[in-house]
């Protein structure tokens, strides 16, 4: 098995692109003034934010491999593992921001940064700019590296953050615009989900497995779970766990109808270990118990 280089510091990390550390606890540079980290698998224990301008190489996350192309804007939230495959001979043009989540404790930043879904993206569910879109986050990635520059005051920590914030922002609409302009791919998405779910409580697997999560038809699909929630909420209105339960109970009503099966033998049958589980969600999704939906039927 390869081995796994885990980066834990700003300072480690700036050693390996031969960069000079400027803050302990951030760093921001243009690719083409650095060293190209060798390939590998890395484990990096802090933030990471990559817009790169030239082809420079592949990237690989789990199953998929990503082509890590012009225009294209990558993810990395704390402990994730990404393998390298670097190209031979390139010159890289781009820019990175990485910092650590000890950098953002205290700020409004701390108390949002989990909502920005797409640090848990895999790596081939990269964001596409367009040009303007390249120039605004270049615009912002430039803010930030200036302020690194500058003597550390009361202020800066303030801009800074202000500033990774806004940036994100900006990739949080960029992402909406491509889900709305790849939606003939997204219904495909929504579609094959819809069948898989079908599938599923269709089969023996609710009895062997249990109910279904949402990264298990995220896996089937080969996206990661926050990706294809992101997806199937933006398309639908409704999230990935919403659509499985609406399934859920759908069969349910159809089953509750036979009545030669138990209540608690229909609760097993879905995939629930405690009947009571099933009593709970079913009263909650429609307002009577799966007895009092039997007998008013």
């Amino acid at each position: 098995m390869e081995d796994i280089l885990k980066v834990e510091s700003i300072a480690q990390y700036n050693a390996l692109k031969e960069i000079k550390t400027r803050h302990p606890l951030i760093t921001s540079f243009d690719s083409g003034t650095a060293k190209p980290l060798s390939s590998g698998k890395f484990s990096f224990e802090f933030y990471a934010i990559f817009l790169k301008g030239v082809n420079c190489g592949e990237l690989k996350y789990g199953r998929n491999t990503y082509d890590y192309e012009e225009g294209t804007m990558v993810f990395m939230g704390p402990g994730q593992v990404v393998g390298i495959k670097s190209a031979k001979d390139y010159n890289p043009k781009g820019f990175a921001l990485l910092f650590h989540p000890d950098f953002i404790k205290g700020t409004p930043l701390a108390s949002k940064i989990h909502t920005y879904s797409f640090f848990s993206y895999d790596l081939n569910e990269a964001l596409h700019l367009s040009e303007k879109e390249q120039q605004i986050i270049t615009e912002l990635f430039l803010k930030i590296d200036y302020e690194l520059d500058q003597n550390i005051d009361k202020h800066s920590k303030t801009i800074i953050t202000s500033n990774i914030e806004l940036l994100l922002n900006y990739c949080e609409r960029f992402y909406d615009r491509q889900f709305i302009t790849r939606e003939n791919l997204n219904q495909g998405i929504v579609s094959k989900f819809e069948g898989l779910l079908n599938d599923y409580f269709q089969s023996e697997n609710p009895q062997k497995y249990g109910l279904p999560s949402v990264g298990y038809f995220a896996n089937h699909l080969n996206l990661s779970a926050n990706y294809f929630g992101d997806l199937v909420k933006k398309e639908t209105g409704k999230s990935a766990m919403d659509h499985i339960h609406l399934k859920l109970i759908d069969v349910a009503k159809d089953r509750i109808f036979d009545t030669d099966s138990s209540i608690s033998q229909i609760a097993y049958e879905l995939g629930f270990k405690y009947p009571q589980h099933f009593n709970r969600m079913f009263k909650k999704n429609t307002g009577h118990t799966p007895n009092e939906y039997r007998n008013l039927n």
